[in-house]
């Protein structure tokens, strides 16, 4: 089989997820989806805790009761395509505020995973729709200077990203009791371990508009509390005090409002107090390759 036919046969799939409140956004976006060259990518809306608006026809989707937070809802939206996503060979992440302005971008993610069988997870590039400007915060990786640059990286973007769905068999699905803040990071340590790579990718773009991660009113709370379950769940003993003390070292350097590092200080406390779910520390090797790759899990 040549490589133009399993690009053709690779099967996408897109995970959407929406609090209901951008209708017209989220349909936007799934025409977006449905206008992509190739093959067909397959649908799945999940309203977290929220009602969904009409769907065009063949989409899967659910509505959840509750809001089960950012990774949460992922998880239910992979498995609308099956037990971790099996009818499908990949999984886009998208949030219902973004759009593909291009349409060549699940080409693009076919020809990635079939040419570099080796590959686990793609990020996107997020420009802002008006400028066409990428935060710095939106390139996975320490050297983000020039966002046009594809490179391999340590981590990917939760809301615009695809990943295939081998990873999810070998490396479980993203940690649902995050809820939001550093899901992505603890889902890419875990696939990196499991011997995947992961390419931040400036060619598929994802529109988005400028914003600060501090919208949500959780953000220093979950941000502290998840940099501590992440580091309790994935590191080797002795990075863990390394690690966390890199960050909060970076964090005082900041000079948070007295309002935002009470709330941080309450999150970091929280992530020692609470259970942050099973311990499976890296090997030495994946450590290794993380700081190969500019990353060493201390910072």
């Amino acid at each position: 089989m040549n490589a133009q036919t399993t690009a053709e046969n690779f099967r996408l799939g897109a995970v959407i997820i929406t609090m209901g409140n951008r209708p017209a956004e989220l349909n936007a976006l799934i025409e977006a989806v449905r206008a992509q060259e190739g093959p067909a990518v397959e649908l799945a809306v999940v309203g977290n805790g929220a009602p969904l608006p009409p769907l065009p026809e063949g989409v899967r989707s659910v509505e959840l009761p509750e809001n089960l937070g950012i990774p949460g809802g992922r998880n239910v939206g992979i498995e609308l395509f099956g037990p971790d996503g099996r009818d499908v060979d990949a999984v886009l992440f998208l949030d219902d505020d973004g759009n593909l302005p291009r349409t060549d971008s699940a080409r693009l993610l076919r020809e990635a995973f079939t040419g570099d069988p080796e590959l686990g997870i793609v990020s996107f590039r997020i420009a802002d729709p008006d400028t066409g400007v990428t935060q710095r915060r939106h390139v996975p990786r320490l050297r983000a200077s020039d966002p046009l640059r594809s490179s391999r990286v340590t981590t990917f973007l939760g809301g615009a990203s695809a990943v295939r769905c081998k990873v999810f068999e070998q490396a479980g699905q993203l940690p649902g009791e995050f809820f939001y803040a550093h899901e992505e990071t603890d889902l890419a340590w875990r696939a990196l371990d499991a011997g995947w790579a992961i390419d931040y990718r400036a060619d598929v773009v994802l529109h988005h508009p400028i914003t600060s991660p501090a919208r949500h009113a959780t953000y220093f709370h979950n941000v502290a509390r998840n940099r501590v379950w992440l580091a309790r769940r994935n590191l080797p003993a002795p990075l863990v005090p390394l690690y966390l003390g890199t960050w909060f070292l970076l964090t005082l350097a900041r000079r948070p409002s007295p309002e935002a590092l009470k709330a941080w200080w309450g999150g970091f406390r929280a992530g020692w107090r609470e259970p942050c779910g099973p311990r499976r520390p890296m090997r030495w090797r994946t450590v290794w390759q993380l700081t190969r790759l500019g990353r060493p899990p201390i910072i």
